[in-house]
Protein backbone atom coordinates (compact mmCIF):
# COMPACT_ATOMS: atom_id res chain seq x y z
CA UNK A 1 0.00 0.00 0.00
CA UNK A 2 1.57 3.37 -1.02
CA UNK A 3 1.07 6.31 1.68
CA UNK A 4 -1.05 8.18 -0.81
CA UNK A 5 -3.74 5.25 0.02
CA UNK A 6 -3.70 5.54 3.79
CA UNK A 7 -3.97 9.10 3.65
CA UNK A 8 -7.19 9.21 1.37
CA UNK A 9 -8.47 6.77 3.35
CA UNK A 10 -7.39 8.69 6.57
CA UNK A 11 -8.98 12.03 4.88
CA UNK A 12 -12.54 10.06 3.80
CA UNK A 13 -13.01 8.89 7.52
CA UNK A 14 -12.06 12.27 9.02
CA UNK A 15 -14.90 13.80 6.58
CA UNK A 16 -17.09 11.24 7.53
CA UNK A 17 -16.95 12.08 11.66
CA UNK A 18 -17.34 15.86 10.84
CA UNK A 19 -20.05 15.33 8.48
CA UNK A 20 -21.90 12.99 11.30
CA UNK A 21 -21.05 15.25 13.69
CA UNK A 22 -22.86 18.34 12.26
CA UNK A 23 -25.87 16.39 11.90
CA UNK A 24 -26.60 16.29 15.44
CA UNK A 25 -26.88 20.09 15.38
CA UNK A 26 -30.64 19.75 14.88
CA UNK A 27 -32.47 23.32 13.63
CA UNK A 28 -34.81 24.42 16.30
CA UNK A 29 -38.50 24.65 16.12
CA UNK A 30 -38.35 27.88 17.58
CA UNK A 31 -37.96 31.10 15.43
CA UNK A 32 -36.92 33.17 17.87
CA UNK A 33 -33.22 33.94 19.78
CA UNK A 34 -33.89 32.35 22.75
CA UNK A 35 -34.80 28.87 20.96
CA UNK A 36 -31.16 29.61 19.16
CA UNK A 37 -29.83 29.40 22.71
CA UNK A 38 -31.08 26.38 23.62
CA UNK A 39 -28.41 24.96 21.50
CA UNK A 40 -25.66 26.29 23.00
CA UNK A 41 -24.46 22.86 24.80
CA UNK A 42 -24.54 21.12 21.54
CA UNK A 43 -23.08 23.83 19.30
CA UNK A 44 -19.85 24.46 21.87
CA UNK A 45 -19.36 20.29 22.09
CA UNK A 46 -19.53 20.54 18.41
CA UNK A 47 -16.90 23.51 17.75
CA UNK A 48 -14.87 21.86 20.45
CA UNK A 49 -14.97 18.62 18.76
CA UNK A 50 -14.83 20.32 14.84
CA UNK A 51 -11.30 22.09 16.32
CA UNK A 52 -9.89 18.21 17.73
CA UNK A 53 -10.95 16.86 13.86
CA UNK A 54 -9.19 19.32 12.48
CA UNK A 55 -6.40 19.21 14.58
CA UNK A 56 -6.19 15.42 14.15
CA UNK A 57 -5.94 16.04 10.58
CA UNK A 58 -3.47 18.54 10.22
CA UNK A 59 -1.34 16.62 12.04
CA UNK A 60 -1.62 13.50 10.55
CA UNK A 61 -1.28 15.08 7.14
CA UNK A 62 1.84 17.41 8.43
CA UNK A 63 3.22 13.40 9.71
CA UNK A 64 2.59 11.88 6.52
CA UNK A 65 4.44 14.21 4.41
CA UNK A 66 7.68 12.77 6.19
CA UNK A 67 7.09 9.07 5.65
CA UNK A 68 8.74 6.89 3.45
CA UNK A 69 7.34 2.97 3.57
CA UNK A 70 4.45 1.72 5.08
CA UNK A 71 4.24 -1.81 6.87
CA UNK A 72 1.27 -3.61 8.56
CA UNK A 73 1.97 -2.52 12.28
CA UNK A 74 1.90 1.31 11.02
CA UNK A 75 -1.65 0.36 8.69
CA UNK A 76 -2.93 -1.07 11.90
CA UNK A 77 -1.88 1.53 14.03
CA UNK A 78 -3.27 3.95 11.73
CA UNK A 79 -6.81 2.40 12.00
CA UNK A 80 -6.27 2.25 15.94
CA UNK A 81 -6.26 6.09 15.87
CA UNK A 82 -9.51 5.84 13.39
CA UNK A 83 -11.73 3.64 15.88
CA UNK A 84 -11.04 6.06 18.79
CA UNK A 85 -11.88 9.30 16.21
CA UNK A 86 -15.24 7.50 15.18
CA UNK A 87 -15.96 7.80 18.44
CA UNK A 88 -16.29 10.96 18.31
CA UNK A 89 -19.76 12.35 17.22
CA UNK A 90 -20.96 9.98 19.45
CA UNK A 91 -19.18 11.78 22.78
CA UNK A 92 -19.93 15.03 20.95
CA UNK A 93 -23.37 14.96 20.97
CA UNK A 94 -23.44 12.96 24.36
CA UNK A 95 -21.74 15.54 26.42
CA UNK A 96 -23.66 18.52 24.03
CA UNK A 97 -27.37 17.06 24.75
CA UNK A 98 -26.69 16.30 28.37
CA UNK A 99 -25.14 19.95 28.49
CA UNK A 100 -21.85 18.87 29.63
CA UNK A 101 -23.07 16.68 32.64
CA UNK A 102 -20.02 14.77 34.60
CA UNK A 103 -19.69 11.18 33.06
CA UNK A 104 -20.51 12.78 29.43
CA UNK A 105 -17.62 15.20 29.67
CA UNK A 106 -15.48 12.16 31.34
CA UNK A 107 -15.91 9.97 28.70
CA UNK A 108 -15.11 12.77 25.99
CA UNK A 109 -12.18 13.12 27.67
CA UNK A 110 -11.69 9.01 27.69
CA UNK A 111 -12.09 9.02 23.74
CA UNK A 112 -10.15 12.28 23.39
CA UNK A 113 -7.59 10.28 25.83
CA UNK A 114 -6.95 6.91 23.72
CA UNK A 115 -7.32 8.87 20.36
CA UNK A 116 -3.73 10.66 21.43
CA UNK A 117 -2.54 7.61 23.14
CA UNK A 118 -3.60 6.13 19.68
CA UNK A 119 -1.49 8.66 17.56
CA UNK A 120 1.29 8.49 19.87
CA UNK A 121 1.19 4.57 18.97
CA UNK A 122 0.96 5.50 15.04
CA UNK A 123 4.20 7.72 15.69
CA UNK A 124 6.06 5.44 17.35
CA UNK A 125 5.32 2.64 14.83
CA UNK A 126 6.47 5.50 12.00
CA UNK A 127 9.91 6.01 14.52
CA UNK A 128 10.54 1.92 14.49
CA UNK A 129 9.84 1.53 10.73
CA UNK A 130 12.16 4.42 9.81
CA UNK A 131 14.34 4.21 12.46
CA UNK A 132 16.14 5.93 15.18
CA UNK A 133 18.14 8.59 12.85
CA UNK A 134 15.33 9.50 10.43
CA UNK A 135 13.79 12.30 9.44
CA UNK A 136 10.31 11.08 11.24
CA UNK A 137 12.72 10.29 14.25
CA UNK A 138 14.49 13.24 14.60
CA UNK A 139 10.83 15.41 13.69
CA UNK A 140 8.81 13.87 16.38
CA UNK A 141 11.57 13.81 19.26
CA UNK A 142 10.88 12.79 22.49
CA UNK A 143 7.19 13.77 21.44
CA UNK A 144 6.92 15.55 25.07
CA UNK A 145 3.41 17.94 23.77
CA UNK A 146 1.48 14.27 23.33
CA UNK A 147 2.69 12.81 26.24
CA UNK A 148 2.02 16.19 28.11
CA UNK A 149 -1.56 15.94 26.30
CA UNK A 150 -2.14 12.58 27.62
CA UNK A 151 -1.48 13.34 31.36
CA UNK A 152 -3.89 16.66 30.38
CA UNK A 153 -6.85 14.47 29.68
CA UNK A 154 -6.27 11.91 31.85
CA UNK A 155 -6.32 14.70 35.15
CA UNK A 156 -9.58 16.37 32.79
CA UNK A 157 -11.20 12.87 33.11
CA UNK A 158 -10.70 12.78 37.21
CA UNK A 159 -12.05 16.21 37.23
CA UNK A 160 -15.47 15.70 35.08
CA UNK A 161 -16.39 14.16 38.15
CA UNK A 162 -16.12 17.39 40.38
CA UNK A 163 -16.38 20.31 38.17
CA UNK A 164 -17.35 19.16 34.44
CA UNK A 165 -16.34 23.13 33.42
CA UNK A 166 -13.03 22.47 34.65
CA UNK A 167 -12.57 19.17 32.35
CA UNK A 168 -13.90 21.00 29.34
CA UNK A 169 -11.30 24.00 29.70
CA UNK A 170 -8.80 21.40 29.81
CA UNK A 171 -9.95 20.01 26.76
CA UNK A 172 -10.02 23.01 25.09
CA UNK A 173 -5.91 23.83 26.51
CA UNK A 174 -5.25 20.44 25.00
CA UNK A 175 -6.82 22.13 21.76
CA UNK A 176 -5.02 25.18 22.21
CA UNK A 177 -1.32 23.25 22.59
CA UNK A 178 -2.34 21.87 19.67
CA UNK A 179 -3.65 23.94 17.24
CA UNK A 180 -0.93 24.84 15.03
CA UNK A 181 0.72 21.90 13.19
CA UNK A 182 3.95 20.80 14.70
CA UNK A 183 7.08 23.26 14.18
CA UNK A 184 9.24 19.84 14.39
CA UNK A 185 7.52 18.47 11.21
CA UNK A 186 7.34 21.53 9.48
CA UNK A 187 11.13 22.27 10.00
CA UNK A 188 12.23 18.83 8.61
CA UNK A 189 9.91 19.10 5.78
CA UNK A 190 11.70 21.93 4.99
CA UNK A 191 14.75 20.73 5.83
CA UNK A 192 15.62 22.84 8.35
Amino acid sequence: MTKSRIEAFSDGVLAIIITIMVLELKVPHDPSLAGLTKLWPVFLSYVLSFVYVGIYWNNHHHLFQIVRHLNGKILWANMHLLFWLSLVPFVTGWMGENHFADLPVAMYGVVMFMAGLAYYILARALVSAHGPDSEIARALGRDFKGRLSLVIYAIAIAAAFFSAPVAAVLYWAVAVMWFLPDPRIEKQIKGT
